[in-house]
């Protein structure tokens, strides 16, 4: 796919903010993360690279709006009848909007936006907890604790998605055979797990755990 030319006459291309969001999201999928740059989004988009800096000040403020971006995406379930049932349904949104792009766990990771995407999220969640009596520290935590657990496992499963080669570090092999050639009897009754690609049963085990600890929290503070 060939990238159009940048205009050299005339009027200059007319750059709107979300759609170049939109372009960069779609430059993502391409070419990944570390090849997303400012110089090749405006190629992309037919202008000048400067002309990006119109509305976003540096690179990373471009990786905040695509987070923001990524979130109009989240669609929770419909509504379980409980507590716990709809922070599960958040979760699993979550986790999905951040697969739905490329390298979109690295991206989201670090942006803290502040946009209506991001805090309605952030609303949802600590809304239903709130609704379940939990305390308004509580629920902020909880919030915290809900977003870097599935930001983390997401990071993770996407890197295990990228190509590898043979005894690269994230190579299961590599852990399986250093575990099975050295005294770590435990670890090796475990490696099946360990090195399991099912990362839907890894995500839900989670998920349980903290689940089961905030009914606890719960029950303790009643």
């Amino acid at each position: 796919m060939t990238s159009p030319s940048i205009p050299s006459r005339g009027r200059p291309a007319r750059l709107d903010r979300a759609k170049t969001v939109e372009t960069a999201l779609e430059l993502l999928d391409d070419v990944g993360l570390e090849a997303l740059t400012m110089r090749r989004l405006a190629e992309r988009l037919g202008v000048r690279a400067g002309a990006l800096y119109r509305h976003f000040t540096t690179k990373q403020d471009l990786l905040t709006a695509m987070a923001e971006r990524m979130l109009g995406d989240v669609q929770a379930s419909p509504e379980a009848a409980d507590w716990a049932g709809r922070l599960r349904a958040l979760a699993r949104a979550l986790r999905r909007a951040l697969l739905a792009h490329r390298d979109g766990a690295r991206v989201f990771g670090g942006t803290h936006s502040v946009g209506p995407h991001t805090l309605a999220f952030a609303e949802s969640v600590v809304g239903v907890l709130r609704e379940a009596g939990f305390g308004d520290e509580d629920a902020g935590r909880t919030l915290m604790t809900l977003v870097n657990f599935t930001l983390g496992h997401t990071l993770e499963e996407q890197a295990a998605a990228a190509p590898h080669e043979d005894g690269a570090p994230d190579d299961p092999g590599r852990l399986r055979s250093a575990v099975q050639a050295g005294p770590y009897p435990h670890l090796a009754a475990t490696v099946p797990v360990l090195t399991s690609a099912d990362f839907d049963a890894h995500f839900e085990f989670a998920l349980d755990l903290q689940v089961e600890g905030l009914r606890r929290l719960r029950s303790g503070a009643e």
